[in-house]
This record gives structure tokens, sequence and C-alpha cells, in this order.
């Protein structure tokens, strides 16, 4: 086992001591527990880093920050600017999927301190004969470091400070070709280092930017009840493709076990036609590594995911490390299980619910290194079929240390892996798992259904230390969580409900099929879980039925593909909107969107309420792009295509949810 991934530590810079080092460099941003856990940034993303910087005294400092691809022997390296109250920011770009470091570095610049300081006495009328030749002194210093014709340039100039007239010196030392040179050769000589390398992991594209579509191979077959294969799937491709998705997720491909298979609706009973739950995985065809023989070969598989690349497609798997009673790793690794004393083994439980098909591997085995390397294996060997993102079914029930372990391992040797976190547990839990390399979180979002819990919740992803390191992924739907406010079966809910993950986050995903469909009867009252659960049978579905959200929800995928604003989470604002006698409305949500680099901004209307036409006055926060309050600019609604000109901040909005529950705006602002 390679303990770097299991404990890894700051890396720290052993800079000598010395008094003479000034300048106080702290509370750099991002720097996740103190440098235990890197950053998170996309490949070709501008990384924004932080610091205070300060020194005693009036002295000019200047700051630098640095950066490399771990394993890379030299340095990068960019200015940073001065803020306000000492903080100092820089930025650099980021390249392939890798770990990169980072760190910053600040000196007092001499020759800047004496600059001001010249000017000052200058303006004040006092007599600057010898801070001329310190000036020179210090320029002298500045050649003898420098090279080519910076050298040149700068031994000139200390004539100029020697010999010449007070006019022309003065003109030589304010000017800028003699701070530019100095600029490009800094004494550096004592300058402070921050005590710490920080990592940074660069993840790939979809990792920050994804549409995800789940459905069951099984039930894609040709005919009614019959079992469907990877080649029939390979058929619906297309279609998924057209509605603007671009990863698939597949839950559990494997073989099924047979002892104690669920029937339909969770039934402790099965049939014998019924395919049971296909994350009881495993039987006499195989584990983890085996595909479910009634969906093809292992080569029919890759053909489906090649196809799927073709049309710019991911696939991804579901990875649950959980075992039927027939799994092969039950007979040939007893000691991966928990056994009672009556010589059975202890099946999963989540009290009241009781999963007597399924076995949970014992993470406290003695046996726990080869019980690792097979588990990394699962996805090394999927890896090798062609898949990149997975994901993880409750990685919470399993050791923290492990998902350390395996997820930077894995990494290393495949950069642009993505992993999933499916964990709707408790926020440190989902945090950790986040720090511990998972690249996007399954969040609370299907809880937070009111204005109020929806602004509270993305001011808490996006405003808080959350931002660096955990990435949301937004579902409305999965096929355990069928939320109550989609049980109304109202069309507008479903569309409210889509177009809020698909802009509030960057990346979102549906339980496909039932989504479209707006599926809303559960399997009893006050339950969250669908009756007639596609996890226990074969289903049939009409995606052409009516009263199907297809074309919504194409339209959004589109807007969403071709506005930058809504490919990222972070850049978001809340917008005001009033009901009248200055009472903010509860029903009607609205926030503002800016890509990067602020070509491209969105505003997006919502009304909560699906039954009821709602109105009110929504204020612009024109400040935000430096215009006046009463500036004029132009929305073009990107479901319909209409414009409006809009003048000043206030500006009247209306929604009826039988016809259209939200709006999705690009402003367009004078440049």
């Amino acid at each position: 086992m390679n303990p770097e991934f299991l404990l890894p530590a700051p890396i720290r810079i052993d800079q000598p001591f010395d008094g003479r080092r000034r300048v106080i460099i702290d509370r750099i941003s991002p720097e996740i527990d103190g440098g235990r856990f890197p950053a998170k940034c996309i490949e070709g993303e501008a990384v924004t880093v932080e610091a205070d910087i300060f020194t005693d005294g009036a002295d000019t400092i200047e700051a630098e920050l640095l950066f490399r691809r771990r394993g890379d022997k030299e340095w990068s390296s960019v200015p940073m600017a001065a803020l306000v109250n000492d903080l100092w920011t820089g930025s650099f770009r980021v390249g392939a999927p890798g770990i990169y470091e980072y760190t910053v570095q600040a000196w007092v610049d001499h020759f800047l301190t004496w600059q001001k300081g010249l000017k000052k006495k200058i303006d004040a009328g006092q007599d600057i004969g010898i801070d001329l030749k310190i000036g020179a002194t210090i320029v002298e210093l500045g050649a003898a470091r420098a090279r080519g014709e910076d050298a040149g340039t700068l031994h000139h100039h200390v004539g100029l400070l020697t010999v010449g007239d007070r006019e022309s010196a003065v003109e030589a030392a304010l000017g800028e070709e003699l701070a530019a040179a100095m600029l490009r050769c800094p004494d550096k000589s004592i300058a402070s280092m921050y005590e710490k390398v920080l990592l940074l992991q660069v993840d790939q594209r979809k990792a920050g930017f994804s549409t995800w579509y789940e459905f069951f191979p099984r039930s894609w077959g040709g005919e009614p009840g019959r079992h469907g294969t990877f080649r029939e799937c390979m058929a619906k491709l297309p279609r998924i493709a057209q509605m603007g998705f671009d990863v698939v997720y597949l839950p559990p491909i494997h073989p099924i076990g047979l002892t104690k298979r669920k029937g339909r609706n969770n039934s402790l009973v099965a049939m014998p036609d019924d395919p049971g739950s296909c994350w009881a995985i495993g039987g006499p065809d195989g584990g983890h590594t085996s595909v479910h023989p009634e969906l093809g070969s292992m080569a029919d598989f890759e053909a489906f995911v090649q196809e799927a690349e073709s049309r710019g497609i991911s696939v991804a798997l579901d990875i649950a490390f959980q075992c039927s009673p027939d799994h092969p790793w039950v007979l040939e690794h007893p000691q991966w299980f928990r056994w009672r004393p009556d010589g059975t083994v202890q099946f999963a439980e989540n009290p009241p619910k009781r999963y007597e098909d399924i076995l949970p591997i014992d993470f406290e085995t003695k046996d726990w290194q080869n019980l690792w390397s097979e588990l990394r294996g699962v996805f090394l060997f999927w890896v090798g079929k062609g898949v990149k993102i997975f994901r993880v079914d409750n990685p919470h029930t399993k050791a923290f240390p492990f998902w350390e372990w395996a997820i930077g391992t894995i990494r290393q040797m495949h950069p642009d892996t993505v992993f999933l976190a499916e964990a709707f547990t408790r926020p440190k839990l989902m945090a950790r798992l986040a720090k511990a390399g998972y690249n996007q979180s399954y969040t609370y979002f299907t809880w937070r259904n009111s204005k109020q819990e929806l602004q509270q919740y993305l001011s808490e992803l996006t405003g808080t230390e959350l931002v660096d390191f955990m990435r949301p992924n937004f579902w409305p739907n999965t096929p355990d969580i069928l939320h109550e406010e989609l049980q109304t079966g109202s069309r507008a809910k479903f569309i409210i409900r889509q177009v809020l993950a698909a802009t509030l986050s960057s990346n979102y995903g549906m339980y496909g099929p039932a989504y479209e469909l707006c599926e809303h009867v559960p399997v009893a009252p006050g339950k969250e879980e669908y009756i007639d659960s596609e996890k226990y049978e074969i289903k049939r579905w009409d995606l052409d039925r009516p009263g199907n959200i297809r074309a919504e929800i194409t339209a959004v995928n589109r807007i969403r593909r071709e506005n930058p604003a809504l490919q990222q989470t972070r850049n978001i604002t809340f917008v005001r909107i009033d009901a009248g006698a200055n009472r903010e409305h509860d029903q009607l949500m609205a926030y503002v969107k800016r890509s990067a680099d602020g070509g491209n901004v969105i505003l997006t209307v919502v009304n909560l309420d699906h039954r009821n036409t709602q109105g009110g006055w929504l204020r612009f926060p024109l400040e935000l792009f430096g215009l006046p309050h009463t500036q004029a600019f132009t929305v073009e609604e990107l479901l319909t295509g209409q414009s409006f000109h809009w003048n000043g901040e206030w500006n009247f909005v209306e929604l009826n949810p039988n016809v259209m529950p939200a709006h999705i705006f690009r402003v367009i602002l004078p440049s």
C-alpha cells in the first residue's frame, strides 16, 4: 500500500531562518485543511489564489504566485496584485488533468520603496541629492543581477542618477524604462516563502460540466417483458444525444444473485421471472468484473461504450461494493465479510429497511490490504474497457481511508477519471468524501424546495470553503427517490425542478425515462419510492406518451451547452423580486450567472408555484456590471426566442406555469 495517499501531509518548504525576511504571508486561499487535501479545478480553467501579505513599516512589497505540474522541476510564476487590507491575488491557468502544486513568495522591493519616497520628497520640494545617490546604488545592484539589454539599460541609468543634472536625474529615476528593467530583475535573495506547497487537483471537463441520463438497460429490449441488451441500447443513444445529455449512467450491469432475490416492489419472495435488484451483485456468472449474460457479452459492452463516445456521450458505471450471497468473493474470500454467531453472514440493514439480498463488505477485516487491492482493481478493470466515469453507491458506508488511497492511486494512473459520490448523508461525511478525491457529489437539492431553502443551500455550496473542493451534482429524482414535490403529478412541477437543477448547478442528472414521462405514483402514501420500481422489474417505457416533457428538457440542455455562464456553479447572484408593498416574492425566484470572462450573462426566473400565475417586479443588479441603475438593456428569452428591452434596474416579470414556469434570459448589456 502506498502511504502517500493514506496519510498525506502538507508539503512543507524548508527555508532556513533568516531574520532579514520581513514579509509575512498568511491565510492562503484555497487551502483545504491546512494543505491536507487538494483544492479542485477543471482543465483549462484559470485558478485564483489569494493571500494576506504584509510587512512592517511602509516599505513597498512585491509578491508572486508559483505553480507547476507535480513532478516538474521548474516553477512558473505570475505576479500578484494588491487589493485592499493587505489582501493579494493572482491567477494561473492549468493544463491537462493531474495534480498541480502552488505556493506564494514575497519580498521587500527596495527600488519601488525608494522610487515612491523620492516622488514624495520631490512633491514636497525637499532636497533629493542623497536620495539620488541611494537610488544609484540600488540600480547598480540591479544591473549586476540583470541579463542582456536590461544590464546595459541599468548601467546607463546609474550614470544618469549620479552624473547628470537634477532634471535629467529625476526624469530617469521616475521613468518607465528604469522601472520596467528593475521589475525584470528583482532582488529575491531574502524573499519570504509561504511555509507550504499546496496541491491542486485538475479534473477533466465533464467533472465540471455534465448532463447525466440514467436508465436501466434491461428495460430497453425490443419486445415487452424481454430483457434488453447492450446492442439494443445502442439504438437509443442518438435520441439521448439529441436531448443534450453527455453522460449515460447505467446502474450495475453485473450478474444478479438468486439467493434471497427481491421480487416486484421489493417483495421478499421473487417469482421465477423476476430479474431481481441489480444492486445484489454476483452469481455463478461472475461478480464485479462480469456483465449480466442477458445484457450481452463484454465485447457488446465495449461496442456500446465506443458508440456512445462517437456521439459525445461518456458511459458512467455504477460501482456498488456489496455482494449477493452468491458472489464469488463470498466463497473465495469469506474473511472479507462479517459473520454472525450462528454461522450466517450479516446482511445489509438500514433500519427499518433490510436488504436480505445484499452482504456488506467488512472493512475491518484483517485481510484489508488484499481487499483494498481487489476493490481498486474493479475500477481499473472497467477503465480498461473504456469507462472513465463512475457513480459510486453509498461510499459513506465504506472506509474513508480506502477511498483516499484508491482514488488517489487510480488518478495517478488515469488523471481523467471522474468519481460521483452517491452519499445522501450527513454534511461532514459528504464533505470528507469530496476532500478524499470525489470529483462530484450528490446533494440535498431534492429536499430543498422553497425559495428560502434553495437560496440558503446554494449560498452554502458557493459561498463557503465547500466551493473549493465539493462539486454538486443536482438530481430532481433517482430510482430510489421520488420526492413528494413530484408526487402531485404536475407537469409544470417536473419542468420547474429540471430548470432549477440545470441552471443552478453545472452538473445535473435525472432518472431519465421516469422523469421525461412525469412518473409520480409512490409505492405508498408518505414514501419516497416509486410504485412498480424498475429496480425490481423490467419495465416497458412509452417515451412518446402524451404529457411527456422531452421537448422542454431538450431546450434547457441546449441552452446549457450554448451558454458558458451555465457551465459553472460558483458565480451566482440571487436577484430580488418584489410582490408589492416592498415585500419580497416568495414564489418567484431569480438568479444571475456570469461566465468567467464576463461575456455571457444569464438571468433565470422560476415560478415555484406549479398551479398559479405569479408576477412581480424584478431588480436586475446593474451595479455588478458597473452600470447605472437607469441603464437600458436587452434580454433575450432563450426558451422562446423573444427579445425585450428593459429600462433601468426594475422590470416586471410574469410566469404562467401552465404555459412555461420559467424564463431563461440572455442579458445583453452595453459595452
